[in-house]
């Protein structure tokens, strides 16, 4: 069965990272996901441009001079037959381009214009260029992950690119487009990742807020204050994964790592006393190698995984079961997320060159062959 987009197009404009993982997410699902690629070939930022990026499989590809007038034109033309957009541009170059909302929209009034930005379309530092690692520290979050007595460490760009970002972002044109579906007109979708990642802080605000989470870093249940919810490493040099909150889980590892009859164990809470239980399990987790802990552990409700690389992930038997991860042109790659009972979704395509699809694109909104070889001829289309 075709995803749950089926029938659903998009148009894209070449960036790099959340706006492509927005991408990413809809051509997953189904939708038509048509990216305009610059005619140099060139997406910005320092990746090379390739079959085997991720955050651009799925796609089709057309390279569109967007310096000139008729590039432009033709862009209005494709997004005239879209049901949305995707843009990450700062704020004002859509609209020096001529292809900002209000010309869009007005061409398209059922056009959902997803913005995507760091600092949003509005605010002191809307104009000025910034990172994951600004913008999840602007939110709040960044001061959260690390350990205690050292400094706040970015978890890479997980947080604002792709979970603060790019997936809400998805998250935004599937709702908007579902409006238009029930009669609703076209709008605009603004998506900064300040404001994204300060709603994923949702939880943690909440637990500031009941008078249960410090602001001081690396002392709290969840950001590794805890010996119960931690990594540690192994005698292989190796490192497994604990998360024992609940009573029972924490008394299962207890029993299973040889702590039963250790009192100091006895006052799971008592935050005094956490430094030194994170201590002796150091102790303890680096008698055994990975492996023999996996055998300990594995499949029991301790709350336990081994710290695997992606490479080790892929092989696991677990994400195997699953088919988590899929072969694309060759290369491992995550499979589409979530899934469907009905609706599944396809192994994705490998990401195209620019320009790979140019014909079959020209050919979806009506441009004839002669029309085509004069837009060639011209540069306008590469």
């Amino acid at each position: 069965m075709p995803g749950p987009l089926e029938g659903i197009r998009i148009v894209e404009f070449a960036g790099i990272g959340p706006g492509p993982f927005c991408g990413m997410m809809l051509a997953d699902h189904g939708a038509e996901v048509i990216r305009i690629d610059r005619a140099s070939g060139s997406r910005g930022g320092s990746q090379p441009v390739t079959p085997k990026d991720v955050l651009a499989r799925g796609r089709k590809s057309i390279a569109i001079d967007l310096k000139s007038s008729e590039g432009v034109a033709l862009a209005r033309r494709l997004c005239a037959s879209a049901d949305g957009l995707i843009e990450g541009f700062r704020p004002g170059v859509m609209e020096r381009l001529g292809l900002g909302p209000d010309e869009l929209l007005r061409d398209n009034p059922k056009l959902v214009y997803g913005r995507m930005t760091g600092w949003g379309q509005t605010g002191p530092y809307s104009a000025y260029a910034g990172h994951d690692i600004n913008y999840i520290a602007l939110a709040g979050a960044l001061a959260h992950f690390g350990r205690a007595g050292e400094r706040p460490t970015p978890p890479i760009n997980m947080v604002g690119d792709f979970g603060g970002g790019g997936m809400m972002l998805a998250f935004g044109m599937v709702s908007a487009l579902l409006n238009v579906a029930r009669g609703g007109v076209g709008q605009v979708i603004d998506a900064a990742m300040t404001d994204g990642t300060a709603v994923l802080m949702a939880m943690i605000h909440g637990m500031k807020n009941m008078g249960v989470w410090s602001e001081e870093l690396g002392v709290n249940l969840l950001d590794t204050g805890a010996h119960f919810y931690d990594t540690y490493e192994t005698a292989d040099g190796k490192f497994i994964s604990i998360g024992s909150i609940e009573p029972q889980f924490y008394a299962e590892l207890r029993q299973r790592a040889g702590l039963a009859d250790d009192a100091d164990f006895d006052t799971q809470h008592d935050r005094r006393q956490w430094g030194l239980l994170k201590d002796k399990l150091a102790v303890l987790f680096k008698m055994k190698s990975r492996s023999e802990w996996d055998a300990i552990m594995e499949h029991t409700d301790v709350c336990y995984a081994p710290v695997l690389t992606m490479s080790e992930a892929a092989e696991h038997p677990h994400n195997v079961a699953r088919s988590t991860f899929v072969a694309v042109g060759g290369d491992t790659q995550p499979a589409p997320a979530p899934r469907f009972s009905v609706t599944n979704n396809r192994i994705p395509a490998p990401a195209p060159m620019p320009g790979d699809d140019t014909n079959w694109i020209l050919d979806s909104i009506g441009i004839e062959s002669a029309e085509r070889e004069g837009l060639r001829a011209a540069g306008t289309i590469a």
